[in-house]
């Protein structure tokens, strides 16, 4: 038989301590769910605020082009999250996305190659930007964020340099004198600006690198590896695991990643602008700390890095079409950053105490 205890007062009515009891079970499980559906929740209100107030918010081609526009941040975000699975940081994708702007630019319009010859040399370009991270890192053992901030520095000294720190626009005019005798090809430009079945293409891109970035962290020996590595290396070290080589093929697809959205920033904007990808390294670092409280993972992962820059995507576009000022967008990017830290680390610490 079970007995129930109860707290007496003089002078007051007994008062079961059970009750107390399913109080705080009560409350920890109002905080559980905080912890898990209060980010997907806030999105959900958001969206649905700015749904209701505007209509233009609504029309599937104004839903179409906010995914468009943070496809580059969430590509690079990817690239992010893989590196933070690692128990690292990669600061230098904006970078690397600028460089795929100036060696496209440089590919097509200098050199008059076809855009199936700038993909192969941005992606080459993104390749070598991790390698030389993975050098930094993991041979010479500088920390991860000094290591990719040095990176950043040098790779955007070194589009200066490649394009005589000018943009790249077709029919310029060169060192020697000459007019620059290419331009972006039609096919090359269709990468940002063509459709799928009226989804722009970009969008499917930023898609299907998220559905494989799933499938490689959470469905693969690889990706059950990386987090190991994230918790405890030294401990995957004394289980046999490499983990040296490991971490260098984070920083080599963070590169890759960061190329790609180097590739349609070159498509979306038509020229080498020396100036690209400088302001996409604090969204993409944005959207992948986001994610990391999705669901009360507390961790990196990339369904929350997509559905993070798919908030700010919702922010941007809804304050856009209220007419708010531009720099306010940045207050509020900020303020959900806060609220979604809170989320993955306060929280979540207090329900772990």
């Amino acid at each position: 038989m079970t007995t129930t205890n109860s707290t007496e007062v003089p002078g007051k009515t007994p008062v079961p301590a059970i009750t107390a009891t399913t109080g705080a079970t009560t409350a920890v499980r109002v905080q559980n769910a905080v912890i898990k559906y209060g980010f997907i929740f806030v999105t959900v209100v958001l969206f649905a605020y700015f749904a209701l107030s505007e209509g233009s918010f609504r029309e599937s081609a104004t839903l179409l082009d906010t995914l468009r526009y943070v496809s580059v941040a969430a590509i690079l975000g990817l690239g992010v999250t893989l590196t933070m699975a690692v128990g690292g940081m990669d600061m230098s994708v904006g970078a690397v996305a600028g460089l795929g702007v100036s060696v496209a630019a440089h590919t097509m319009v200098v050199h008059n190659q076809i855009g199936t010859v700038a993909i192969i040399a941005v992606l080459a370009a993104g390749a070598l930007a991790g390698l030389l991270n993975a050098l930094l890192i993991v041979v010479l053992k500088i920390p991860d964020m000094l290591a990719t901030l040095g990176t950043m520095f040098v790779i955007q000294g070194t589009k200066l340099i490649l394009v005589d720190g000018q943009s790249i626009t077709p029919g310029m005019t060169l060192e020697d004198g000459t007019t620059a005798p290419g331009r972006f090809t039609d096919g090359f430009l269709k990468i940002d600006r063509g459709t799928v079945l009226g989804i722009p293409i970009s969008v499917v891109v930023f898609g299907a690198l998220t559905v494989a970035a799933w499938v490689f962290l959470a469905r693969t020996r690889w990706g059950r590896v990386f987090y190991a590595i994230g918790a405890n290396p030294e401990a995957s070290r004394l289980a046999g695991i490499r983990v040296g080589a490991y971490r260098a093929l984070a920083y080599v697809l963070s590169g890759v990643l960061a190329s790609i959205g180097g590739l349609i920033l070159a498509s979306r904007i038509g020229q080498g602008d020396v100036s690209a990808g400088t302001s996409q390294l604090l969204e993409a670092v944005a959207v992948a700390l986001v994610g990391t409280s999705v669901l009360g993972r507390g961790r990196p992962n990339v369904w929350g890095t997509a559905l993070g820059a798919v908030l700010i995507g919702i922010i941007t576009t809804g304050l856009t079409i209220k007419g708010l000022p531009y720099y306010t967008q940045d207050v509020v990017e900020g303020a959900v950053l806060i609220l979604a830290l809170v989320f993955s680390f306060t929280l979540s610490k207090r329900r772990t105490a």
